[in-house]
């Protein structure tokens, strides 16, 4: 990486002014740290002092299930928020920014949804303004078209070299990004019943998620310049160019975000509907007899005088 450094410099006259001379060291983000442990902390507050108000006697405030996705949640967090990935994403490559957002719109969200039980969430909520305007932001067409506003907005070329030099700007896109990703989110698996659709309509809701991104992914792909001109930077990390970054970004977009989509299209699709057709049409007896066909299991014996009963009941047919 030294000589790869110098290399650049003597390549630009000797001016190294705005070139960092470790790309790859240490540095600390005490925001971040914040802001994971307020949120671990609140978590904590609200399962262990309000859960068990909120939830009936003998009944866990939070599953097993709760937990995992809250610390793969965090940890999802702090890895797109925090070095090396923020650090690279901000001062070398546009691809890692975009592997960054697909962690914040992607992953976070649902993780952090499926991490909040019900009463945290209607807790949270409440019952009255916030809860119908979340409800109404929540409805498929208004949260599905206020995510893809979002990341076409986030692709234009003026706010993306504004935001990698404006640390406030930065973080403002990015809570933007996750705040819509709740949102597009919360109709497939968001905790409170009654703003989520049924399978097939999810279905149907995520693959019109993945169609939108190809526009802004398409275009930084086949894209014959550099884009983002704030990424074009005398010295590259590991030797990528500023034009083959951007096009590995665009790649990313579309393929790392459509495989995530569709492979939970096709989980629904086997786990719900193939699972239930082939249910349907299985004629196999189960591996349990009905207690009415074992025999010496009658509640009356059948004796054979009952049965010349029944005969003596009945009358010869008519001709």
């Amino acid at each position: 990486m030294a000589q790869h450094l110098n290399l650049m410099i003597e390549r630009t006259g000797g001016v190294a002014a705005d070139l960092p001379a470790h790309p790859l060291a240490y540095q600390w983000h005490p925001e971040v740290w914040v802001l994971v442990g307020f949120l671990v902390a609140a978590y904590v507050y609200m399962v262990r002092v309000i859960g068990p108000k909120a939830v009936p006697p003998g009944e866990h405030a939070v599953s097993r299930a709760n937990i995992i996705t809250f610390v793969m949640a965090m940890l999802v967090l702090w890895t797109a928020s925090d070095w090396p990935l923020h650090d690279i994403s901000e001062d070398y490559l546009y691809s890692a920014h975009m592997v960054q957002h697909m962690m914040l719109s992607y992953f976070l969200p649902p993780l952090a949804l499926m991490a909040t039980p019900t009463w945290l969430a209607r807790t949270l909520l409440g019952d009255r303004a916030l809860y119908r305007a979340v409800r109404w932001f929540s409805m498929p067409i208004v949260a599905g078209v206020l995510f893809n506003v979002t990341v076409m907005i986030i692709h234009i070329p003026a706010l993306v070299n504004a935001s990698v030099q404006n640390g406030p700007l930065h973080y403002g896109l990015h809570v933007l990004v996750v705040s819509a990703g709740l949102l597009m989110w919360m109709p497939v698996c968001g905790p409170v019943p009654e703003f989520r659709m049924g399978v097939a309509g999810t279905m149907i809701y995520l693959f019109l998620q993945s169609v939108v991104p190809t526009v802004p992914a398409a275009w930084l792909t086949f894209a014959d310049d550099v884009v983002y001109k704030v990424y074009d930077k005398p010295l590259r990390l590991w030797g990528i160019s500023a034009v083959d970054d951007q096009q590995l970004a665009g790649a990313v977009m579309k393929t790392a975000g459509g495989l995530f989509l569709w492979s939970i299209v096709i989980y629904l699709f086997f786990t719900k509907f193939a699972a239930r057709h082939s249910e349907s049409y299985d004629f196999k007896r189960g591996g349990k007899i009905p207690p009415s066909e074992i025999v010496g299991n009658e509640e009356i014996p059948l004796t054979t005088a009952d049965v010349e009963r029944e005969f003596a009941k009945s009358r010869p047919p008519s001709v």
